[in-house]
């Protein structure tokens, strides 16, 4: 995926681009969501990008935003995050099983305020490259029953796959 299609599939959540934020990119990859974030995100505003593989992504992303790369597993290990303002999951969620309790383990790390940007592939499927998806349906139940009033979809596209993608912006 482009940056620009990155961009686009995030921009439905209108974040608050007036003051700095923090931010987590799990699964962060080559890092074309975590740039994509940096564009949305005020003057500023950190990222700290985790992925249990050794990635080589630049330390500053668009509108000045800090990129801080973390190798870690964000299920297994523990993260020295706190208090951020979002956590972004694009093509992430889709790799766990328990996906409750990978929630229950991220609420700590947010503020209370805090959201969730979450780009999926919308099928219930499972293939050797999406062992445990979730559909936006399931998504959103997931969601509710974690705790969480609002969960919209923000946007969507056709993959280079066949299956369509969503992104979903969920707010407590």
């Amino acid at each position: 995926m482009q940056l620009a299609e990155a961009a686009n599939l995030l921009a439905g959540a209108h974040l608050n681009a007036s003051q700095p934020t923090t931010w987590a990119d799990l699964g962060c990859g080559r890092g074309v969501f975590t740039y994509a974030l940096a564009q949305l995100l005020a003057p500023g505003s950190t990222i700290y990008a985790i992925d249990q593989s050794p990635q080589s992504l630049r330390p500053t992303g668009g509108n000045n935003v800090a990129i801080h790369f973390q190798q870690a597993d964000f299920e297994a290990d523990p993260l020295p995050l706190e208090a951020l303002d979002g956590i972004v999951m694009a093509n992430a969620l889709h790799y766990i099983a328990d996906k409750p309790a990978l929630l229950e383990k991220l609420q700590r790390y947010l503020s209370p305020a805090g959201i969730f940007l979450i780009v999926e592939y919308d099928m219930m499927q499972a293939n050797p490259w999406v062992p445990y998806p979730i559909d936006e349906v399931h998504l959103r139940r997931l969601f509710i029953d974690s705790g969480y009033r609002r969960v919209e979809k923000i946007g969507e596209r056709p993959s280079v796959y066949g299956a369509m993608m969503y992104a979903c912006c969920i707010r407590p």
